[in-house]
């Protein structure tokens, strides 16, 4: 007979009883509604900061000449004195960590400091006028929240804690773009670059988690509203190639002048941005105003209410307003001040596509998405997640072919001007940071190949 205290244990073993697995459960679960909530509060705050700087505008035209510039010294400053790590998106700190394999890196990573400073800087950023969106920060903010989660509840495993951040990343692209589908597509593809079979459904459950929470919160809303955009396969088919090709050059070029920015730029330019950080970012302030100024204010912010009024059909921009926007984007970037490229990206793709419009002869909503998905892709280098988190956050499912065509069109044309995946490459040098100048740890060759090296 045997005796209780064993059958107590194999009880305990169980899925359903097992006191550790439920801590697993636990942390996924209870990490996912702080995620949630946190991206809300942050949209929220992100609105109202984008609201401040709209009533700056209307008091002056004039007046970004002189806040630009402040608010992105301010911000350089703030970010290397006191939140190092900040800068950026977001993405490629959350990559380094879930490929660095140790927890030292990952400690330094994944500071909730970082992420404080993050949500704060992202909010001055954005009260300053610089083109750069929430959604980045808000995969960053996720994914430390869930790291130091595991670690308060001390999970033992680190291939538990490398789950942890990486549902926490996808439940912020979820929370973050109403977008559960999405999330879970970004984190395979983008965050990961793998499907983990032992964690998956946990990582799963969080970004579903999240996305009720969201739900419950904010409704069920798409974020570029809805489009009811079709597109013909006979001559409508020239604006996929148009819009594949053209945005993904455009995407892939984008892509690798930050890459390039990321290594150090060449020559005088990359001496002073090294050596004068405060004034360089004062420039690139003075750049943002400027290019406001000739888009009547449009290329300031994250470009959301551009690109969803030319999704909707209801609006209109400057024919110059992609390029404008991505000039914006990347002085905003290479300022080095905390803030993401996906809202913005999404922005420049939605001018492209309405430029582009106007040379195929295919409705004009339908040419606005395909350059979304295209230059979007060609920035980030992951089609799936460029088609889907297009399709989702218009709620256009009719789109889906032309759109996932576009996106592939779109990665191959951005290979040709750009070798090495976006965030890949970024992670690599935030990895790098953490280690000795030589020789390169495995986790940092394998960010090689993930960057496509």
């Amino acid at each position: 007979m045997k005796s209780p205290s064993l059958a107590l244990k194999r009880i305990r073993r169980l899925p359903l009883f097992s006191p550790r697995l439920w801590l697993r459960r636990i942390a996924f679960w209870l990490g996912a509604v702080l995620v949630a909530l946190i991206a809300l509060v942050f949209a929220r705050l992100s609105d109202e900061a984008g609201r401040l700087f709209l009533k700056i505008l209307h008091i002056s035209r004039f007046l970004p000449l002189l806040v630009a510039p402040l608010g992105l010294i301010a911000s350089a400053f703030l970010t290397r004195r006191l939140f190092p790590g900040a800068q950026g998106s977001g993405i490629p700190q959350v990559i380094a960590a879930i490929h660095s394999g140790d927890r030292a890196h990952m400690n330094a990573l994944l500071k909730l400091r970082t992420a404080f400073g993050k949500l704060i800087l992202t909010l001055l950023g954005l009260l300053s006028g610089a083109s750069i969106g929430r959604e980045g920060p808000t995969v960053q903010i996720s994914a430390t929240l869930m790291y130091n989660l595991g670690r308060w509840l001390r999970l033992p495993r680190t291939e538990m804690l490398n789950a942890l951040v990486l549902a926490g990343g996808a439940a912020g692209i979820a929370a973050a773009f109403n977008t559960p589908l999405a999330g879970v597509v970004f984190a395979i593809e983008e965050l990961s670059h793998s499907f983990e079979a032992r964690t998956s459904g946990l990582s799963l459950t969080a970004v579903i988690v999240g996305g009720v929470v969201s739900l419950a919160l904010q409704g069920n809303y798409t974020y570029f509203g809805i489009s009811h955009a079709v597109l013909g396969f006979n001559a409508g088919w020239w604006a996929v190639l148009l819009c594949g090709v053209v945005g993904g050059l455009a995407g892939g070029a984008f892509a690798a002048l930050l890459v390039r920015a990321g290594k150090g730029m060449p020559g005088a330019l990359g001496r002073f941005m090294r050596d004068r950080p405060l004034a360089f970012a004062a420039i690139c302030g003075l750049l943002i105003a400027l290019f406001g100024l000739l888009s009547n204010g449009s290329s300031y912010g994250t470009g959301y209410a551009q690109a969803r009024s030319l999704v909707e059909g209801r609006g209109d921009v400057p024919l110059s307003y992609a390029v404008l926007k991505f000039g914006a984007n990347l002085v905003s970037y290479l300022s080095g001040v905390p803030g993401g490229i996906f809202a913005p990206a999404l922005a420049v793709g939605a001018g492209l596509g309405q430029y582009l419009s106007h040379l195929v002869p295919a409705p004009a909503g339908a040419v606005v998405l395909l350059g979304m998905v295209a230059y979007f892709t060609g920035v980030v280098q992951a089609p799936i997640t460029g088609a889907v988190i297009v399709m989702e956050m218009t709620e256009n499912q009719a789109m889906t072919i032309p759109l996932m065509a576009a996106s592939f069109l779109g990665f191959g044309a951005s290979r040709l001007v750009c070798r090495r995946a976006l965030y890949g490459a970024l992670a690599r040098n935030f990895l790098l940071r953490e280690e000795k100048p030589e020789p390169p740890s495995v986790s940092a060759v394998m960010l090689d190949e993930v960057a496509g090296e």
